[in-house]
């Protein structure tokens, strides 16, 4: 059991008998009051956001999740499909709405851990960071060089971001999975 000032953001819980994921919290005491934790939670099942206040006496269990690492294959129509890393005859397909956030970030062969909640599949751990190849990037424009000039290029699994204009068609980059943002060029 965790108690209320242990539930941190990363964390996965099980509230209402349903794996949730901590996106944010804040543990707070006002005034005379016994301290809480002000968390917003993310329902690895539904998909839907709550948000949730646990008081001092408040415990919940660490959710059982078990991860496995799988092999992204392909997209076809609504179905995703996987294998098992280590088995590629044991194959199986994700319906693309439960996954379609997570597959902007993957390129056919990559290999993410799959999250299983009671052996039923209920998403991607996504690594923070991936690295993917630019395949279309404009040129910078005369006169568009003040700090913090961007252009959007194409990545190889058909993602945009925007970039700092430095980077060229063929570079590797470095796109954080958070909020699918420009990170670094890999040197």
């Amino acid at each position: 059991m965790i108690n209320y000032n242990e539930i941190k953001r990363g964390k996965i819980i099980e509230y209402n008998d349903e794996p949730y994921k901590v996106m944010f919290n804040n543990v707070a005491k006002k005034n005379r009051n016994k301290p809480t934790n002000q968390t917003k939670l993310k329902s690895l099942i539904s998909g839907k956001n709550i948000e949730v206040v646990f008081h001092s006496k408040d415990k919940v269990e660490e959710a059982n999740i078990e991860r496995e690492n799988i092999k992204y294959l392909y997209k076809k129509g609504n179905e995703v499909w996987f294998c098992e890393a280590d088995n590629p005859k044991e194959r199986f397909s994700i319906p693309f709405d439960e996954v379609e956030n997570e597959l902007k970030f993957l390129k056919p062969n990559d290999i993410v851990r799959g999250l299983y909640f009671n052996d039923n599949f209920i998403g991607i751990d996504l690594p923070p960071k991936v690295e993917l190849k630019v395949v279309e990037a404009p040129d910078a424009v005369k006169g568009n060089t003040s700090s913090g000039a961007q252009k959007e290029v194409v990545l190889e699994n058909g993602l945009k971001v925007f970039t700092p204009l430095f980077i060229k068609e063929g570079e590797i980059i470095i796109v954080s999975t958070d909020d699918g943002k420009y990170s670094e060029r890999k040197k």
